[in-house]
């Protein structure tokens, strides 16, 4: 994890760590301004419009030393802010008042018209219909590439293309993509690596040290983990970040309180994590030879190809897996009806245990064929593994299961 604060400017400098201080120490410790907020150990919330600053200091306006505007920075923001940044190990980060508006916010301002964005199919319904319904509008090429095609970027990059657009672990079906390699193809060809990391999270992947240019967060997600705030964050060098609406024009900027619930959660991501980890591995080995289930999804578990990139570039598999269960819709419906400890709901990395249908959720956009062509059958549930005990995870799942024969 790079150092904090050695390369922000002054009106957000950060007291450095050690560099032997490690991950945890670092999410508890990591933002500190001593000579802020009155000696508080929790920094207040900022819940402020406006800023008072002294007219004679235009230099520190024009060098941003400054605040102005809420909608361009806030103290209490820049705490997460550096928090993200310092765990992908980027030069700079910034937030935004969701995952969406962290999407759209960098990719509009990445490219212009007449450029190409290649993207992997199977993208998050909200950032899959910004590509498909919106960008095309005002002239950006955006090419859809398959599984199987996301296999060699070397053939599906080209001259033209400025952004790849990538999600590892993939969403439902959790394929993992060889970052390294993307990032390769896409310098050869001059065009930009955005890695959604949303699934793994840094503690499990950090994309920019495999050569990505920025990563994205639906910060709503794994980043809050407690289903209480909705935030997106950036990630990655400065000349990319600070391309990204510099001046606030698009408006997505993260609310104080939503950065103040964030910061908070941020201290306990390292341990929420390790057990949504293990839960999920342990939910793996119980169910992956039910009978009730046709096929289980889970990174790395795919093909020999998959297991070797995931071993390469993940410290762990992360909390998410997935099920196509025999008997389709109606099986579906009985098994969630039996569910005791899974919330049925859209989102994920949470505290508690979450299970949602992606054909009406997340997917629900995509026509029959689409959803063929991507694997999601009537059948097929996503589930987003809490930090409850193990053991009871896997004995419901279980018996919701059997229960189905």
């Amino acid at each position: 994890m790079s150092e904090p604060g050695t390369k922000t400017p002054g009106r957000r400098r950060f007291d450095p760590l050690p560099e032997w201080a490690g991950t945890t120490t670092r999410l508890v410790h990591g933002a500190r301004r001593p000579d802020w907020n009155a000696g508080a150990v929790t920094p207040p919330i900022y819940q402020t419009s406006t800023f008072h600053y002294p007219a004679e200091h235009s230099e520190a306006r024009e060098r941003g030393d400054v605040y102005l505007y809420t909608r361009l920075g806030n103290p209490t923001v820049d705490l997460p802010e550096e928090g993200v940044r310092a765990l992908e190990g980027g030069e700079s980060a910034r937030l935004f008042a969701s995952g969406m508006g962290a999407v759209t916010s960098t990719v509009l301002s990445l490219v212009r018209a007449g450029d190409e964005i290649v993207a992997i199919e199977g993208l998050y319904g909200g950032t899959d219909d910004f590509l498909k319904e919106f960008l095309p509008r005002f002239g950006v090429r955006v090419r859809f590439v398959s599984d199987s095609e996301a296999r060699a970027p070397e053939e599906v990059l080209r001259e033209g293309t400025r952004l790849a657009l990538l999600e590892s672990p993939t969403n439902p079906r959790l394929h993992v993509m060889d970052i390294a390699r993307w990032a390769r193809a896409a310098d050869a060809v001059g065009a930009l690596l955005l890695v959604d990391n949303t699934f793994a999270t840094p503690i499990n992947q950090r994309p920019l040290s495999l050569g990505a240019d920025a990563v994205i967060h639906s910060a709503t997600k794994y980043l809050g983990g407690h289903s209480d705030l909705i935030a997106g964050a950036l990630a990655g060098s400065r000349s990319v970040v600070d391309r990204v609406d510099a001046k606030g024009y698009l408006g997505a900027s993260l609310d104080p309180f939503a950065a103040f619930l964030l910061h908070r959660s941020l201290k306990t991501l390292a341990l929420r994590v390790a057990r949504q980890n293990e839960n999920a591995r342990r939910v793996v080995e119980a169910l992956r030879h039910h009978p009730a289930i046709a096929e289980l999804h889970y990174p790395g578990s795919a093909s020999a190809e998959e297991e070797a990139i995931a071993a390469r570039q993940m410290q762990g598999r992360g909390g998410m897996l997935s099920l196509s269960i025999r008997g389709g819709a109606p099986a579906v419906e009985r098994f969630l009806g039996r569910l005791r400890f899974f919330h049925i709901a859209s989102s994920l990395g949470s505290v508690e245990s979450l299970v949602s249908v992606p054909i009406q959720t997340s997917h629900r956009h995509l026509s029959e064929s689409e959803l063929a062509r991507l694997g999601i059958d009537p059948g097929f549930v996503r589930l987003s593994l809490g930090i409850e005990d193990a053991g009871d995870l896997v004995r419901d799942l279980t018996e919701a299961l059997d229960g189905l024969r």
